[in-house]
């Protein structure tokens, strides 16, 4: 026993002996890693809960402030609703072209379409459809594209209450417009929501709700529409514009066929239905389009391009918003051009084909006040065709102060004085000459002498002198741009690439750039809107603001305007002469082409475009005439419609505002009737002079009694000095410029135009310009036949002679 009890002690003893089991590091480092990850998630699930919350709460503070719910604003017609300059509300842009149906006549067919592509689980969501949303999102991170996640509710919410502005959807918009679209569904069933779409939606073309669409478009009712044409009215809203049959066949068949896909997808209809409609023409059973409104065929031209301008400031879908657009069109002054070009009261045309594109634009601002793109338009028509923005037919001359004299005299100093050769030239690098309208040349003549007189040959040689660098450097600030700027586009706005109206000038175009001549120097970018309000009460203002560039040195605005004076007074331009009104100006007539001659037969002095560009300090007006067919010609007889149209638009603004002279800049000097830059004059060696008074004011300068000749032009045949600026030469300087009359005082600055009357007279039948007082050894009388015609060049140049498409 004693043996065995020890037994069990010594075993007790060894036992307790034995050192106690221990956790390893590695058991410690995976309770660690453990009760760390339990740690992170129980974070991260608290922060989602507080971010949640906090979601909720932000979501219910943006969505407290909703507007409240009303039948009237989902059944109201989206009408825009255009003003004038004077805040007068002139036009309501097709608020009666709209039929609506009840919930109970929406067609089968139309409501799956319009399912299908927009809201497949329509049926199924509150409102708001979690599942559309993240699968967007999910597209949206995939392809870096931004497709929509609100549901056919939330679409009809925000074209009933918010903007459709792009900058505009921002997480306030988006929380309200989710809110709303919950009570709607509360409150409204799916087939309510559904008919106030359709009778919602814009369609393109002024229309608004899709019945409205079928009976214009289709001349029959919805419920008769075919497959193919109720697949394109339910695809349309999506981006009216955009899938306008009338306008983009190949983008309205592709939305089409995708509804119809779709459809087919959704399975609504059968695979014989789907390739059947997929095979039917875009144009099938379409009708021509009419419009009853009479006042409309005013404004038609000048709101076109609002619409335009609000779509490409504000976004793509804003046509499907009702707005109020406040504009920058003068009544008064729109009618009274259309009445000149649409009345033989003003102006006396040859025919009713002849076409006439205007542009009115405040040279201060920029502002377009008035513009009509075409003559003669039936009152059914409804954005019709505008010439005044299309930049495919040549304004000739009128881009030689903008092309060749404007960088002449900003990027190498020249002064209207400096002299140039005018003779036989070809040009560079080609056997191609250049002639003049009179196929003659006048030889050594000044800078002023050869605009006013719109000769090509020193045109020419000025491009080549600036160099295109230069020019396009310079076109740029005003506005202007060529696909490839060629020597041939010195005398001609001839371009063979145009992109739309990216590339070359149009009346729009040119009325802004001479604006910046008239004001100094500032470019602004021609606006037809001064701002825009939203359905809500929200205002955009700023993006119809553009601030004004500095386009070139005042210097040269005003050399450019101080010989387009003479343009009118002793020119080409007389014709556009307004007695008693400080203006200036240039004419512009293209060519046609040997063989297009061939192809007129005998014709006086044909010419596919006449225009005519002025200004006064407070208006810039182009006018360019011709007619649809290039080939029918503008003859001799009819060259004077331009100049007409310009003249008596330019009387009647004139009328009422204050007649004002440019003032002369500080960093010029008149000497004799030329300008000088008064650094290039002060710089140069003065060993004896005397004492001259300037015409234009009472600023005493000094006048260099020696010869100081100036660098030539680069060419060859340029070989001759700039006059010397003396004393003794000063009356010869004078003498030989084009116009000898002194500029008045500055105390005659601000002296009203007291021939104008308050209405303007009916014009002579055939108003025959006065002949310019210019020696006839310098230059023939100035006629009714246009004298500075372009001559064939090409736009390469080549061989083939110049087009104006």
């Amino acid at each position: 026993m004693a043996n065995q009890q020890n037994s069990r002690v010594s075993r007790h003893k060894t036992k307790a002996s034995k050192p106690s089991k221990r956790k390893t590091p590695k058991q410690k480092n995976k309770r660690s890693i453990g009760s760390i990850i339990l740690k992170v998630i129980m974070v991260l699930v608290f922060l989602a809960c507080i971010g949640i919350l906090s979601g909720m709460g932000l979501f219910w503070y943006y969505a407290k402030d909703a507007p409240k719910l009303n039948d009237k604003e989902l059944e109201s017609a989206n009408s825009i609703q255009f003003f004038a300059a004077n805040g007068e509300a002139f036009q309501d842009f097709d608020i009666e072209r709209r039929e609506t149906i009840s919930a109970t006549e929406i067609p089968k067919k139309l409501e799956d379409a319009i399912v299908s592509v927009e809201d497949r689980r329509f049926y199924n969501h509150i409102g708001v459809d979690p599942v559309r949303i993240l699968g967007s999102a999910v597209s949206n991170l995939m392809s870096g594209g931004k497709q929509g996640g609100s549901t056919l509710t939330q679409q009809l919410i925000k074209l009933s209450y918010f903007s459709t502005k792009v900058e505009d959807q921002n997480l306030r918009r988006k929380a309200q417009e989710a809110w709303m679209a919950v009570q709607l569904e509360q409150e409204k069933s799916k087939q309510e929501i559904l008919t106030y779409y359709i009778n919602k939606v814009y369609m393109s073309n002024g229309v608004y709700g899709m019945e409205t669409a079928s009976e214009i478009f289709y001349g029959k009712p919805l419920d008769e529409l075919s497959t193919a044409q109720t697949a394109l009215i339910a695809g349309l809203p999506n981006a009216p514009n955009y899938y306008d049959p009338y306008v983009n066949k190949d983008a309205a068949k592709q939305r089409r066929d995708t509804v119809l896909m779709t459809m087919l997808d959704n399975e609504k209809i059968s695979q014989k239905e789907y390739d059947e409609a997929v095979a039917t023409p875009i144009d099938d059973g379409l009708q021509e389009l009419n419009e009853t409104e009479n006042d409309w065929r005013y404004y038609d031209n000048y709101l076109k391009e609002v619409l335009a301008e609000v779509e490409a400031k504000v976004g793509k879908d804003s046509m499907q918003n009702g707005l109020d657009i406040y504009t920058n069109i003068d009544l008064a002054a729109q009618k009274r051009l259309y009445d000149i070009v649409n009345s033989d009261q003003y102006v006396q045309y040859p025919d009713d084909e002849m076409q006439v594109a205007a542009t009115l634009i405040d040279t201060n601002t920029g502002k377009v006040t008035a513009q009509l793109g075409k003559r003669n338009v039936e009152e059914d028509v409804v954005w019709g065709s505008n010439y005044a923005v299309n930049t495919g037919r040549d304004f000739g001359s009128t881009v030689k102060p903008l092309v060749d004299y404007g960088p002449a005299f900003e990027y190498l100093n020249y002064s209207t004085g400096k002299t140039i050769v005018d003779e036989p030239y070809k040009y560079e690098g080609t056997d191609i000459n250049i002639n003049n309208w009179d196929n003659q040349y006048m030889g050594t003549m000044t800078l002023r002498k050869a605009l006013a007189l719109s000769r090509n040959v020193p045109a020419a040689k000025l491009f080549a002198e600036v160099g295109a660098e230069n020019i396009e450097k310079f076109l740029e600030g005003v506005g202007i741009q060529y696909d490839t700027l060629e020597q041939s586009n010195a005398i001609s706005s001839n371009t063979s690439v145009q992109e739309g109206t990216k590339y070359g000038v149009s009346s729009l175009k040119m009325a802004a750039a001479y604006a910046a001549f008239s004001n100094g120097g500032t470019y602004y970018e021609p606006q037809y809107v001064n701002k825009i309000v939203y359905q809500d009460g929200t205002e955009e203002v700023d993006a119809f603001h553009p601030e004004g560039s500095q386009a070139m040195k005042d210097t040269t605005a005003y050399m450019i305007t101080d010989i387009l004076k003479d343009v009118i007074t002793d020119g080409t331009g007389t014709n556009a002469a307004i007695s008693g009104l400080y203006q200036a100006g240039k004419t512009g007539t293209s060519n046609y082409t040997d063989s297009e001659i061939a192809q007129l037969g005998p014709v006086n002095s044909p010419a596919p475009d006449i225009s005519f560009v002025g200004y006064t300090p407070h208006y810039s007006l182009a006018v360019w005439t011709g007619y649809e067919n290039k080939l029918t010609p503008v003859t001799s007889e009819s060259s004077h419609v331009a100049t007409d149209v310009y003249r008596n638009l330019m009387q009647f603004v004139s009328a009422s505002i204050e007649n004002e002279d440019w003032e002369m800049p500080d960093g010029l000097v008149r000497v004799g009737n030329e300008l000088y830059l008064k650094d290039e004059v002060e710089a140069k060696p003065t060993p004896s002079s005397s004492i001259r008074t300037t015409p234009s004011s009472k600023e005493v300068i000094e006048i260099p009694e020696v010869e100081e000749k100036e660098s030539v032009p680069s060419t060859e045949s340029s070989k001759e000095v700039e006059p010397s600026v003396s004393s003794e030469t000063v009356e010869e300087s004078t003498s030989s410029t084009v116009d000898p009359t002194p500029e008045p005082e500055p105390s005659e600055s601000s002296t009203p135009i007291e021939t104008i009357p308050e209405t303007t007279p009916t014009v002579d039948p055939k108003p025959e310009p006065t002949t310019p007082s210019v020696p006839s050894s310098e230059a023939p009388p100035v006629s009714s036949v246009p004298q500075e015609t372009t001559p064939p060049v090409s736009s390469t140049p080549t061989e083939t002679p110049v087009t104006s498409q």
